[in-house]
């Protein structure tokens, strides 16, 4: 890479105000009244082709229901039931190809129920105020030891210690929520991570213990030893590599290193970008790596 082309990566192209218009919240919350005619768009299918379409097998017409109705506590158990995580989902799961893919409002008027702007305003105000819709079981005694602190891992947590386990949770990282932290682009999900994991350890039961995984400072035999149980959720963190000349020069990163490094920075107008920026790849992620340059 010529000298030229490695001098053209700066830092401070816009000013601080500037970057926080940008990388405001991409989707704001509907209001009362955008909530209640969206909700009112849904048909209640019986057999709902979304539910089948959920990975999480939320009940979408209920939740939907609910919110026409004014009961957002009753829509937010729907969810949160079913899918602890169900904040982050609603403003991050590509429910385009999924739910709303799935809406039988194709048919009539070709735009799909907007679910997952519906499952936020069905959530959101559970993190804001930190309302407590579980509770924990009777202490049963066991001990579980889960390896690893992104969705996979807090999900389960959070259905262990509601059924009365005492559970810890290792994590190698400063901070707890893997992807959700580290890996979604910032404009999608601004302060939102630490909010919804507040909420869910505030059920009780779960600890989390900071610079520690497998490999370094635990083995799987101490841990089998010292916990009932050991649940393995250290995540897909691995990037595939180009195999291609000149991967590893000054300027080209992988988009996984690129969002976590903006995600964790307290001043966007610190970090360095190319005046021209190439993204190798078309999927979200991509998408994500340049708009985010842009």
């Amino acid at each position: 890479m010529a000298r030229k082309d490695i001098a053209d990566i700066a830092a401070g192209r816009l000013t601080a105000p500037e970057l926080a218009c940008n990388f405001a919240d991409v989707a704001p919350l509907l209001d009362r009244q955008a909530a209640l005619a969206a909700a009112q768009r849904c048909y209640y299918c019986y057999d709902a082709p979304c539910i089948a379409a959920c990975p999480t097998g939320i009940d979408i017409p209920s939740f939907i229901k609910r919110i026409s109705t004014g009961n957002l506590r009753g829509a937010a158990m729907d969810i949160l039931e079913a899918n602890p995580l169900g904040g982050m989902c609603a403003r991050v799961c590509p429910t385009e190809i999924l739910c709303e893919g799935a809406c039988v409002r194709h048919h009539d008027d070709h735009r799909a129920v907007e679910i997952g702007a519906l499952q936020r305003v069905a959530t959101d105000w559970v993190y804001e105020q930190q309302v407590p819709l579980f509770e924990r079981a009777p202490d049963t005694g066991r001990r579980i030891a889960v390896l690893g602190s992104g969705p996979a891992g807090l999900a389960c947590a959070h259905g262990l210690a509601r059924r009365g386990h005492v559970v810890s949770i290792f994590e190698p990282l400063e901070k707890p929520g893997g992807l959700n932290e580290y890996g979604i682009a910032a404009y999608k999900v601004p302060g939102f991570a630490p909010r919804e994991i507040e909420w869910l350890l505030s059920v009780g039961g779960i600890d989390i213990v900071h610079g520690k995984g497998l490999g370094s400072g635990l083995s799987l035999a101490e841990l089998r030893n010292d916990f009932d149980a050991v649940f393995l959720a250290i995540g897909l963190g691995g990037v595939n590599a180009l195999a291609l000349e000149g991967e590893h020069l000054h300027g080209v990163r992988n988009a996984v290193d690129f969002i976590a490094g903006l995600r964790q920075s307290s001043d966007l107008s610190s970090l360095p970008i190319g005046r021209r920026v190439v993204v190798i790849g078309g999927g979200n992620t991509a998408i994500d790596a340049a708009v985010q340059s842009r």
